[in-house]
Formats: C-alpha cells, sequence, structure tokens
C-alpha cells in the first residue's frame, strides 16, 4: 500500500470517528474534524503532509515504487 493510500485512510478513519464522537458523546471533537479536513486542503496546495512525515518516522514507509521517498 502506498503511503499515499495510507494517508487517505487514516484521514478517513479520523474523520468517521470524530463524526461519531461529536454526535454521541460531545459536539467538541467536530472540531477535530473540521481540523482534518484544513490539513487535507492545505496539503493539496502546499504539497507538505504532517501524517506523511508521521508515517516514514515511525513506519519506514515506501511509495509504490519500493523506493523509501527522500527525507527532507
Amino acid at each position: 500500500m502506498s503511503i499515499e493510500h495510507k494517508i487517505r485512510s487514516i484521514a478517513g478513519t479520523f474523520i468517521l470517528v470524530s463524526l461519531a464522537l461529536g454526535v454521541w458523546v460531545n459536539p467538541n471533537w467536530f472540531w477535530f474534524t473540521a481540523f482534518v479536513g484544513a490539513n487535507l486542503f492545505q496539503s493539496g496546495f502546499t504539497k507538505w503532509c504532517l501524517m506523511e512525515k508521521i508515517l516514514l518516522k515511525i513506519g519506514g514507509a515506501r511509495n509504490d515504487s519500493g523506493v523509501k521517498p527522500a527525507r527532507n
């Protein structure tokens, strides 16, 4: 699985879980949903993603070609 697919899966999970928590636990969880959405929006323009950096550090994620991406 490519790092882009991992990021999309994690973001989708965060959004669904925070929506459920916002409905059934406390509406303040919707702020987390907004935070995830804002990060997805900014990464579309800046090509920088915090989750990508985290995945590279903890898991040594590789791209589709099997080559480890360069770290900045």
